[in-house]
């Protein structure tokens, strides 16, 4: 793991007992830095060997997403740190991996934000918080993974949260204590034990909290290359006039979006009275930006009081271009009009390649989100495309086991009514599809949906990206691999001598049909040529083949 040098200050690792919301945003935003330097190694410790491993990919998206939200924060308030730390990680969540981190961060901020003081009593009930969070978050937890180096993480701090000690020695020895339950997270899991390696998320939850622990001792190379920092996002909007996506709010604590200028200051004020003016604004409001100086300030500020915020200013210097705003009627305007003219039921799909989007499409899909094995969308993502198609109900079709887990953390981003159909693969994506009818209701539907992904059986031709020895094969980087259910149940050196192995091993009696869907590295005389071998021998069923366009997967099979 690649680690940043830089002289330590020594004088603040001796006496840091408590850390300040400013400090905890440097926190975030280092470990967000050093997860994406290391997101390539946490992804080569992905078990199994297709070119669909991204756990460190996942963790650093959500990490960046986490630590974008925070910069943007614009308050040191450690409340407002930790709100934006929780917004920034759920939105930004990718896979299973992503999700998980999320409820971690979530129950982090949430356990820091309600302390009094972050001192390291308090910041190990937070780290008892975010374990809790997350373990609940998963259905089926399983030891040997992320949730396990969390869970550890927070028994060790606390215990040493008993002790005399520093924050510095504090995060170092829960960082040790951590770093010795990876060790042994490959005698919890045996496909860990078998390719003889640890576990990618436990060792991407180290990896933030050494970006924390690096902080604590004085090394700051902490600058992130965002496509806008703080600075120049909110330099723009006032420039332009502030604007807010008001359909994104749910329930508005402070009613009045508060604008104003201060000029013609007075003599007597003083760069320390324009700071005590911010401090006054953030205990009557939220979203405070006091920005300017002795010649010319300009305010914003969410809050219930606007008549209070202009008199604060008005000790400073004359109060000119005022602006209110009531966003709650605006709210209600804007909500109102997304409301209008909704259809009962909407169905958002993701998959990966141009030819299963527009299968998709031509079953009344209302919208198809690029994702799959080679790139996860966030829980945001299918949040926002799901809000874009105009129905009251959507019935979302994640296409991908991987995917499941963030398609439900969308539900409490997205303004619509969604229904998950845990498809883990685009077949039992298609099947559930076919079993929509719009004269039933969505209970009804759902019940039918459901039921449907047991109907078909799926598998994948990829190929392998390294050596390595798993299900009762020895494989080399290259080769080519038939899946199905999670297992490699075929090899070998040709793409249609696998493909036609692999539907060998999936064929049963009850089968009737079998789909080709061939990838964007297949030409369609190349797939006839198998399907017409496969229905010769396999006189009884119906062969067919579309064009998927999919990346890296030569072929998607679907028995039914």
């Amino acid at each position: 793991m690649s680690q940043t040098t830089q002289k330590i200050d020594k004088t603040k690792v001796e006496k840091l007992d408590k850390l300040s919301g400013a400090l905890l945003r440097k926190m975030i935003i280092n470990s967000a830095k050093l997860i994406d330097i290391n997101k390539d190694h946490v992804d080569a410790l992905n078990v199994f060997p297709v070119p669909d491993g991204d756990t460190g990919t996942n963790m650093s998206l959500t990490m960046m997403s986490c630590a974008k939200e925070v910069a943007a924060c614009p308050s040191n308030g450690v409340e407002e740190i930790c709100g934006a730390m929780s917004k920034g990680a759920l939105r930004g969540a990718r896979g299973n991996s992503g999700v998980i981190l999320s409820q971690i961060i979530k129950g982090i901020a949430n356990g820091l934000a309600s302390a009094k003081e972050i001192n390291i009593k308090a910041f190990a009930k937070s780290l008892a918080n975010g374990s809790d969070i997350a373990y609940k978050a998963v259905t089926n937890p399983k030891e040997g993974t992320m949730l396990t180096i969390i869970k550890a993480l927070a028994d060790s701090a606390k215990i040493h949260a008993k002790k005399s000690i520093e924050f510095p020695e504090f995060l170092d020895k829960i960082i040790i204590d951590g770093e010795e339950m990876l060790k042994k997270t490959p005698d919890m899991l045996p496909v860990l034990k078998k390719a003889g390696v640890i576990d990618a998320g436990g060792r991407g939850v180290l990896i933030l909290f050494r970006g924390f622990y690096n902080i604590l001792l004085g090394i700051e190379d902490v600058n992130l290359s965002f496509d806008d920092t703080v600075s120049a996002e909110f330099s723009e909007k006032f420039s332009e006039g502030a604007h807010f996506d008001f359909s994104d709010l749910a329930d508005i604590e402070f009613a009045y979006c508060t604008e104003f200028q201060i000029v013609n200051i007075k003599k007597k004020t003083t760069e320390a009275n324009i700071d005590r003016l911010r401090d006054h604004l953030e205990t009557i409001g939220d979203s405070v930006l006091v920005i300017g100086d002795l010649q010319f300030v300009k305010v914003h500020v969410h809050t219930n009081e606007p008549g209070i915020a202009l008199t604060y200013a008005l000790e400073l210097g004359e109060v000119d271009k005022i602006k209110i705003d009531n966003m709650l009627e605006q709210n209600r305007e804007l909500v109102g009009k997304k409301q209008e003219n909704l259809k009962p039921f909407g169905m958002v799909a993701i998959c990966a390649g141009q030819g299963l989007a527009d299968i998709f499409k031509d079953l009344t899909v209302d919208f198809v989100v690029e994702g799959g094995q080679t790139m996860n969308p966030s829980a945001e993502d299918i949040a926002k495309a799901c809000d874009k198609v105009k129905a009251k109900d959507i019935f979302v079709f994640p296409n991908n086991k991987n995917i499941i887990l963030a398609a439900q953390q969308a539900k409490a981003l997205s303004k619509r009514n969604l229904h998950i159909i845990e498809s883990k693969d685009v077949p039992q994506g298609l099947s559930a599809v076919l079993a929509f009818d719009g004269d039933k209701s969505a209970e009804e539907n759902l019940e039918a949906m459901t039921d449907a992904l047991g109907s078909v059986k799926a598998g994948a031709v990829t190929y392998a990206v390294r050596e390595t020895s798993i299900d009762n094969l020895d494989l080399k980087k290259g080769d080519i691999i038939g899946l199905c259910q999670s297992s490699i149940v075929s090899k070998g050196d040709k793409v249609d001598f696998v493909t036609k192995e692999l539907i060998d091993k999936m064929m049963n009696e009850d089968v009737s049909m079998v789909t080709l869907y061939f990838g964007n590295d297949v030409k369609e005389e190349e797939a006839q040529l198998v399907a017409e071998e496969i229905a010769k021998k396999y006189t009884d069923c119906e062969v067919d083949i579309h064009f998927g366009g999919q990346p890296l997967y030569y072929y998607i099979v679907s028995l039914e």
